[in-house]
């Protein structure tokens, strides 16, 4: 029955796929920027214009047009930017690494402090811990984003002057690592470059500080709620019963069992920060996949905002499908 669950699941997968292209592709055809003026201008004479337009295959029905789309995408082609003058896949390739690592700590920071408060506040409900904790969670987690980057700029950099300033790393330390990995902290690791690595950590705090509070209070509420209702259980009070230690409950049983939808949880949370970073690597300069995608936007380039908007769909689609598998591998009671 599992495996069956497992079949469904992942067949599901190409419809998934076909809907985001699709969704991409008529976003691309939708806004109000003409790609042929994108790429020749505006003051381009009106022959070249229809020759553009023809030799783009804009002058064929949106069917005709979506399968080549499709087919191009299929192929592993997202077109050329007009920004860069790279391809597309070539700019993704470049600029995703840093959103990786900045996602990746945050989600880190978040889980290992999240998790730990949501189990004590839900051990001790009603009291002022718990209160705090949840006031500690409203304010993280109703607080935008941008708001949090801009109040730890003002405080750290400007007013203390103990944190750098915007950006990946210090001018002094611009092109003295060799990128292999692209991610920054582990190419100065593997050159053997300990300054530059503490610069990239000192750079990365900031940044992956704010989008890790906005992100552990949503893991401490929703741990906090999971744990609530395990403690309710019958076996939790059987447990107390037998006279178990209170460690031992929590964490021996209850954590267990809510475990499986933490997972969840996680993962999606993790998704959201590799696809919603747009507005902290925007205020903090960061070099990542949002920047590049806010800055492609803003020069009306739609071939690399469709392939970023396309590739960010498809982690999404991606986390949420190995959420999904780890739910029912975990669970023997989800069929």
């Amino acid at each position: 029955m599992r495996l069956k669950a497992l079949t469904a699941t992942l067949a599901s997968v190409p419809i998934t796929l076909f809907g985001l292209a699709l969704v991409t592709f008529l976003i691309g055809r939708v806004v109000p920027i003409d790609p042929v003026l994108a790429i020749i201008g505006d003051r381009a004479p009106q022959d070249v214009v229809e020759r553009t337009r023809l030799e783009l295959g804009l002058d064929q029905p949106l069917y005709i047009q979506f399968w080549k789309y499709l087919g191009q995408i299929l192929s592993g082609d997202l077109g050329r930017s007009v920004m860069t003058s790279n391809p597309v896949t070539q700019d993704i390739a470049r600029f995703f690494p840093a959103t990786f690592e900045l996602a990746t700590v945050a989600i880190i920071v978040a889980v290992l402090i999240g998790v730990p408060l949501g189990v004590w506040a839900a051990t001790r409900q009603g009291s002022w811990i718990d209160q705090g904790v949840r006031l500690f969670c409203l304010a993280g987690h109703s607080l935008p984003v941008f708001v949090l980057g801009l109040i730890s700029l003002l405080l750290f950099y400007a007013t203390l002057g103990i944190a750098p300033g915007p950006g990946r790393q210090g001018i002094y330390f611009e092109g003295l690592v060799d990128e292999r990995t692209g991610i920054l902290t582990i190419d100065a690791l593997l050159a053997g470059d300990m300054p530059a690595f503490r610069d990239a950590i000192w750079h990365l705090a900031q940044p992956a500080g704010v989008l890790a509070f906005f992100s552990l209070a949503y893991i401490a509420r929703m741990t906090r709620a999971f744990m609530l209702a395990e403690l309710k259980s019958e076996y939790v009070t059987t447990a107390r019963a037998k006279g178990l230690s209170g460690v031992t409950i929590v964490w021996g049983h209850a954590f267990r069992n809510i475990a499986v939808p933490l997972v969840t949880v996680l993962t999606m949370t993790y998704a959201g920060l590799l696809e919603g970073a747009v507005l902290t690597e925007t205020i903090f300069a960061w070099p990542g996949l949002g920047q590049y995608l806010t800055v492609s936007l803003l020069n009306a380039d739609m071939n690399a905002v469709l392939g970023a908007t396309l590739v960010v769909g498809l982690i999404y689609v991606a986390l949420n499908l190995m959420a999904d598998l780890l739910y029912r591998l975990l669970d023997p009671r989800v069929s």
